[in-house]
């Protein structure tokens, strides 16, 4: 008896165990959290067991387990985006997983700046850089204008030491000759190029296009040094709720909110910056702020009609209201505009219309639009500039595959209205710039892809521009790609919404003749490759580029210390280098991207006495780099982020008998940032900007007597503000 009673006593157990042994199934879908795609082969682990799976090219997968379902953790792991750590929840076995792309440059990722529909950064053949928003959060700023230094060879120039106005210089030429544009439209530009990259929510942005070299053949005037296109995100991909708060030890605070929704087969996507600095700071001891005293707010609103038979429209509007001041620590707005205390204050109104149409015949046709308003009123000093600009413009796109050809034709019309109150602008200026291109890719074969394409331009007052483009893709072998890329930019003139040299001081404006467009012809070779491994991969890219200015439009200041005489050089200009990228993604946690550029910018011009002066141009660094190391705490879900930018010397603006050196030394501005995630969608992040405290030596010139004619604001290489601590938090909820 006792014998049949432990027989049944040990099968029960047995029993009992075979059923707790019994495997759970869990199920799922893993996708990218900004597009939404599925993502093949990404690695799913029931954390520290054995147990584990690999998701197929839908991105589902089924992960069968034993053990106590509520004490584990699921970590699902792709190269090139962020490690996700999930709890098992024993009552739930589906899951949607949604993993945040880290890497900035993989070859898979769209581009539309190369022919103005959306195909594979592999398959351009136009070399383009992307960069999505994981690159700028390692090092988080308050506008897209200070992120973009994050990029090799691209520099965003301060152009003013009291009202902080800047450009985006790209392989060492002006800002003038780079074309930003969001979502392609020509929304930045002229009297906005100083502030219309304030006020972008960055939790907006999907990702940055740049292409170096110039692009007038599809984009025609200022895309001469290349273009900066900011992709927005698209309304039904993106979270339902995103929020950003950050603040630093020097009192400034930004916050960025977007939300998205869905309103019957439509979606829409609302974001919202406000950014505050109200706080004197002068470091250097010089009687004036380190940096503007700013009061942005900003509103971004985009929808996406999706309409029968397939058909897409999108509609976006962008509202900015900025005041800003800088000068003398004394000042008040009581001494705005007089010649007690001197100071620059500038109220900035902008509104922005951007919107696409897809129109019914064969579904081919397309209809961009956009409109943009910018008022800006202001004193610098005792100079009032008060100026308004309206931008309108419109193109009727039609694409059309036949055979392996891809046709694009275009017929852009962008009418400029612009007025201010200097002088010079007696009557309001109004241009109107009606034109046609014509660009066909032929894939000859597998290896082999041809890009050719015309631009005709008519301007009112210039006449005639023509701009050719000719690209060859050369693929031998996978992972392995050559580029060539020769072309012609243009662009007219515009002159004193973009030197704010001539707004400061008190000299005198002389146009010696009558302006012509500046020209340039580009010639780029450009190699791509990437190593891939089952550990992770590495990205590398490298270009040879020269580019040949004629009819540049230089300032003369030296000749005359009473005025800024304007003429196009009587020469020609140059700029030639080399850029190397490289940045890789390791399934250790570890990534790293660095860049580095080597330029030669000069212009060659002759004198009175006909003989050739050559001249290096300013503020191109003769190197340049940048750097971003990262490391990740899986299990912590802790990361470690240390980037920065390296800049060697470059040539500055001296007046007569400055004592300043004429060219900047060596320097380096490194950041450090720690990012704690949770799995609640909650991130908390915090740093310190500039570790090594680097400040220029003696921006201002004369600051002493900011109303006499030696007053010089221009004579700047590095950011006014020393080291600094942030510390910020992140929601989203997708």
């Amino acid at each position: 008896m006792i014998g049949k009673l432990t027989i049944v006593f040990i099968s029960t157990i047995a029993f009992i165990c075979s059923v707790s042994a019994q495997p759970a199934i869990l199920k799922g879908t893993v996708l990218d959290a900004d597009t939404r795609q599925p993502l093949a082969y990404a690695t799913v682990l029931v954390n520290s067991t054995d147990y584990g799976t690999t998701t197929e090219e839908s991105g589902n997968f089924t992960l069968a387990f034993t053990g106590e379902a509520k004490s584990m953790t699921l970590k699902i792991s792709y190269v090139g985006y962020i490690t996700e750590f999930l709890p098992i929840n024993s009552k739930q076995t589906q899951y949607t997983i949604m993993l945040k792309p880290e890497a900035t440059t993989l070859p898979e990722l769209a581009v539309v700046s190369t022919t103005l529909k959306e195909i594979s950064k592999a398959d351009s053949p136009i070399p383009v850089e992307i960069y999505t928003p994981a690159l700028f959060r390692k090092n988080p700023s308050p506008s897209i204008f200070e992120s973009l230094g994050m990029i090799n060879g691209v520099q965003p120039q301060i152009n003013c030491n009291v009202c902080n106005t800047g450009d985006i210089h790209i392989n060492g030429m002006e800002g003038p000759y780079t074309m930003v544009l969001i979502d392609g439209m020509p929304i930045v530009s002229s009297l906005s190029t100083v502030y219309g990259l304030s006020g972008i929510p960055n939790n907006m942005v999907k990702r940055i296009e740049v292409v170096k070299g110039p692009a007038s053949t599809l984009y025609g005037s200022e895309a001469v040094a290349g273009l900066i296109n900011i992709i927005t995100k698209d309304p039904a991909l993106s979270p339902r709720i995103n929020i950003d708060v950050q603040a630093t030890s020097l009192a400034e605070l930004n916050t960025d909110i977007s939300s998205a929704w869905r309103a019957g087969k439509s979606s829409a996507l609302l974001g919202i910056n406000y950014f505050l600095f109200n706080n004197p700071l002068d470091i250097n001891h010089d009687n004036f702020t380190d940096v503007t005293q700013q009061n942005r707010f900003s509103v971004f609103n985009k929808w996406q009609f999706n309409r029968s038979q397939n058909r897409q429209a999108t509609l976006a509007v962008r509202y900015v209201y900025e005041d800003r001041w800088g000068g003398e620590l004394q000042w008040t707005r009581a001494d705005r505009g007089s010649n007690q205390v001197y100071g620059e204050s500038i109220f900035t109104n902008r509104a922005e219309l951007i919107g696409t149409y897809q129109l019914p015949f064969e579904q081919q046709f397309f209809i961009d639009y956009s409109y943009n308003y910018h008022h800006q009123d202001s004193y610098y000093g005792i100079t009032k500039y008060l100026a308004h600009q309206h931008v309108a413009f419109a193109q009727l796109r039609y694409n059309k595959s036949i055979g392996r050809h891809d046709l694009l034709i275009g017929v852009p019309f962008r009418f400029t209205r612009y007025d201010d109150s200097t002088p010079a602008t007696a009557q309001p200026q109004n241009t109107w710039l009606p034109g046609i291109f014509l660009q066909n890719e032929f894939r000859a074969s597998k290896k082999i892809t041809w890009l050719w394409g015309v631009r005709y331009d008519h301007h009112n007052i210039h006449g005639n521009i023509f701009s050719p483009r000719l690209s060859l893709k050369y693929s031998p072998a996978l992972y392995h790609t050559f580029r060539f890329t020769a072309g012609n930019g243009f662009r007219v003139v515009n002159l004193f919404t973009e030197d704010h040299a001539a707004l400061t001081g008190s000299r005198d404006v002389v146009i010696k003749n009558e302006l012509k467009p500046e020209q340039s012809w580009n010639v780029n070779l450009n190699y791509a490759t990437t190593m891939r491994h089952i550990t992770g991969y590495i990205n590398l890219d490298a270009s040879v580029f020269y580019t040949h200015f004629t009819n540049k439009i230089v300032g003369d200041f030296l000749t005359n210390p009473d005025q800024i005489i304007y003429d196009n050089l009587n020469g020609f200009a140059v700029s030639k280098g080399i850029t190397l990228n490289a940045d890789a993604a390791f399934t250790s946690g570890f990534k790293f991207m660095v860049g580095a550029t080597l330029l030669d910018v000069y212009q060659k011009q002759r004198d009175s006495l006909d003989v050739i002066q050559t001249t290096p141009q300013l503020f191109a660094p003769v190197f340049s780099g940048t750097y971003s190391l990262s490391y990740t705490l899986d299990r912590m879900g802790i990361t470690l982020d240390l980037n920065g930018r390296l800049t060697g010397p470059m040539h500055l603006p001296v007046v007569p008998n400055d004592f300043r050196p004429e060219t900047s030394p060596w320097f380096t501005v490194l950041n450090i940032q720690v990012t704690k995630s949770f799995t609640n969608g909650i991130e908390l992040y915090g740093g310190i900007k500039n570790l090594l405290n680097f400040i220029p030596d003696n921006p201002i010139y004369n600051w002493q007597q900011p109303f006499s004619q030696e007053f010089d604001t221009s004579y700047n290489y590095a950011p006014v503000q020393g080291i600094k601590a942030f510390l910020g938090f992140r929601y989203t909820f997708q």
